[in-house]
């Protein structure tokens, strides 16, 4: 069950201008189900994208990777659910070709100018055929106002839709940001864990659309994680359709900085959505690394942390065995860790100080603060002025039974 997860009404679904979105049915896997879903870009659109760095990278981030670096325009991307098409070699690369091909002679466009994703399940060889004979349907369902359907199409194991959609006001111009994203399992930031695509009718140069990318996931996909896994098929894309106005072509033009906030916001929304509804999910749980002597420092900790089976089950049983958290800390990889110096708190309850259990806590304190289901772990390394912050969950029976029953 989805932990405090928001699903916009309707209503608050802003269309992207220079979007529209068509989703089918392909029997991909599994039949009676949307599992295909196409988004059309208008003419001058501008696409950049952040891939997983698995080594075994799917097909399909292959080619769009390749695609991106043809500069040919993106204007169209294909998302099938249902199969991953990775570890599937070069048969694999050439079905992902034969259908960014199909597509794009039906959209009169190169095959370089569309973006082909897949998600689901890794090592089985991709259905074309069933793909491409839905390639008629998905086109004839493209409309603007289909972001929810889309949302809903690219779920595999997901419960909950992941969406983000708001406007602002930038300079005289009201701009929409809308974005979906995907994800429940196999999530662990290594680029970005998941399929995220994030939309603004705002027109950004290619360049710093590209810079914007990067920096955008290592604020928000890069920071979640439920069980350390990443997934070969990772993909984060950023677009903006420039139907808004004159576009931004520098950072110093005095409309970016609150366009990347409003964007960082919306994709780090995304990014909890996806934790908030991970596989088993009962905790949400934010660890903040204070007194860091730099950001790596603070990541190294905080994802021993956020990775530790043994913590993860025990915020699960609502059980403050806290000592399994001070030996995350210790295992991090810190070599000169003073851990006298180490303070831990569970909300606003303090844990340990100077390295040890402190003197006025009482379990029963951090068995409350355990049993809410949005959890703050918070820890001061003494060390320096660097923070930075990681969300993740626990780990519970249902986490195991997904993942032992997922290709039943």
């Amino acid at each position: 069950m989805a932990i405090n997860l928001n699903i916009p009404a309707p209503d608050a679904i802003h269309p992207v201008s220079g979007i529209e979105i068509g989703t089918a049915e392909a029997g991909v896997r599994k039949a009676g189900r949307r599992d295909l879903t196409l988004f059309m870009l208008a003419p001058g659109a501008t696409v950049a994208g952040v891939f997983t760095r698995n080594r075994f990278r799917a097909a399909p981030v292959q080619v769009c990777e390749a695609h991106l670096a043809a500069k040919s325009g993106v204007r169209a991307l294909l998302v099938n659910t249902g199969n991953a098409n990775a570890g599937t070699g070069e048969p694999g690369l050439a079905a992902t070709r034969t259908t960014c091909a199909a597509l794009a002679e039906k959209l009169s466009l190169q095959s370089e100018q569309i973006l082909p994703f897949s998600t689901g399940v890794i090592m089985e060889a991709l259905p074309v055929d069933r793909i491409v004979s839905a390639l008629p349907q998905v086109i004839a369902d493209l409309q603007p106002n289909h972001w929810f359907e889309a949302a809903h199409s690219i779920m595999t194991t997901d419960t909950q839709p992941k969406i983000h959609s708001r406007q602002i006001d930038l300079g005289s111009q009201t701009v929409t940001i809308t974005g979906i994203s995907k994800g429940a399992g196999m999530i662990r930031p290594n680029m970005a864990t998941m399929l995220g695509f994030l939309a603004t009718d705002a027109g950004v140069a290619p360049a710093l659309l590209r810079e914007a990318t990067r920096r955008i996931a290592d604020q928000s996909f890069n920071r979640i994680t439920v069980d350390g896994d990443t997934s070969t098929n990772d993909s984060f894309i950023l677009i903006a359709t420039g139907r808004n106005g004159a576009p931004i072509e520098s950072a110093d033009d005095p409309r970016y900085p609150a366009l990347l906030e409003a964007l960082v916001d919306a994709a780090r929304d995304l990014a909890q959505k996806i934790v908030r509804d991970a596989e088993g999910a009962t905790k949400f749980m934010t660890i903040r690394i204070e007194e860091a002597g730099d950001t790596d420092e603070a990541l190294k900790v905080a994802y021993a942390i956020a990775h530790s089976p043994l913590v993860k089950t025990a915020f699960y049983a609502s059980d403050p065995n806290l000592g399994r958290i001070l030996a995350a800390i210790g295992y991090a990889g810190i070599d000169d860790l003073d851990v006298t110096q180490l303070r831990l708190w569970l909300g606003d309850v303090r844990v340990a100080v100077n390295g040890a259990r402190d003197p006025d806590y009482r379990e029963a304190d951090g068995r409350r603060v355990m049993s809410e289901p949005e959890i703050l772990l918070r820890v001061a390394l003494g060390r320096g002025n660097a923070c930075d912050t990681v969300y993740t969950c626990d780990f519970s029976h249902e986490y195991v039974s997904i993942n032992a029953d997922y290709r039943s």
